[in-house]
């Protein structure tokens, strides 16, 4: 069992940051995807310094048909050029489904296909099982790619998820080609446990934070792949550098996009998506706030909110 004391990190500074943002695929009406939009934030975002992650939850995956994903890792191919993306794989099952080794495999090869890292989804028929069977089931997966991220959530999020035991995850980081694995449980503490596991195991493992609620993450040894950085790739970007220079302005900025965190991924938590829509439009970055037709809302009134937050993170941009 781990003690109170395996938990507690020490900051690390002056460490350089890897940046993964899932970006947002933005609509021109409750149909119509806007192309031009979501192209132009991959390309915000590669122009950042940050690796795109598309077809993740930020992009609507569980709600998209086969064929808008196919386009979105098309697109996405076509922008980034041979540069590094991350896609996610996500199969759609139900409670006592089993593992679906050859779906999770497709979805994989369209990926790879496309030049960008799997991001494995997690499913029902995935975490359904025991322990050791978890473990075989990724390691099953890593034999149809080069490398793949995991991917632990809570509940919170999605009824299939599941935050792994120390089993698992130290599983995971004695599969070679399981190069990460973003963490969602909203919970330093667990965060910080897998910080120390990885710095015992395997150094080279990144320990993605997906904890909307706590970006400073990254000042523990966290990397990240965060949907809130899809609001400002630009300024991410700049908070990371920060960091790695010792700028003390690392903490100003953190902490107005701690703000705009808290206040976008308050509950229900999925209506994110859509103050990210609004955001963006504020920046004049996308042409609507529009969001997938099935994706939760939050009240027009968030907007004038947004904007005072945006006047606050002026002094950066």
């Amino acid at each position: 069992m781990t003690t109170t004391s395996e938990v507690i990190r020490e900051l690390q500074p002056n460490r350089a940051i890897t940046g993964i943002s899932a970006v947002l695929l933005p609509y021109l009406s409750s149909s119509e995807v806007d192309w031009s939009g979501f192209e132009a934030h991959v390309q915000r975002t590669l122009d950042a310094g940050l690796r795109p992650a598309v077809n993740m939850d930020t992009g609507y995956v569980n709600l998209l048909d086969p064929s808008v994903r196919l386009e979105v890792l098309q697109r996405t191919q076509a922008l980034t050029a041979g540069r590094p993306f991350c896609a996610g794989a996500f199969v759609g099952d139900a409670p006592g489904s089993s593992f679906s080794r050859d779906s999770y495999a497709a979805e994989m090869e369209l990926i790879q296909r496309a030049g960008g890292t799997p991001v494995i989804f997690q499913s029902y028929g995935l975490t359904q099982q025991e322990d050791q069977a978890i473990i075989d089931s990724y390691r099953s997966l890593a034999e149809c790619c080069d490398s793949l991220i995991g991917f632990e959530l809570s509940q919170v999020f999605a009824p299939f998820g599941q935050i792994y035991s120390e089993t698992v995850y130290r599983g995971l980081m004695d599969i070679p080609r399981c190069i990460g694995a973003k963490h969602s449980s909203l919970d330093r503490s667990l965060e910080w446990q897998r910080l120390n596991w990885r710095d015992q195991v395997r150094p080279d493992f990144m320990v993605l934070t997906g904890n909307d609620l706590a970006i400073d993450m990254v000042m523990y040894g966290s990397d990240y792949l965060l949907g809130l950085s899809s609001f400002a790739p630009d300024l991410f970007a700049r908070r990371d550098r920060m960091w790695q220079q010792g700028d003390p302005d690392f903490y100003s900025l953190n902490d107005v996009l701690q703000y705009l965190g808290f206040f976008t991924f308050r509950a229900p938590v999925p209506a994110y998506k859509h103050s990210a829509a609004m955001f963006l439009k504020l920046r004049g970055m996308i042409a609507t706030s529009l969001t997938h037709p099935q994706s939760a809302e939050r009240p027009q009134a968030d907007e004038a909110v947004l904007q005072e937050i945006l006047n606050s993170l002026a002094p950066w941009l």
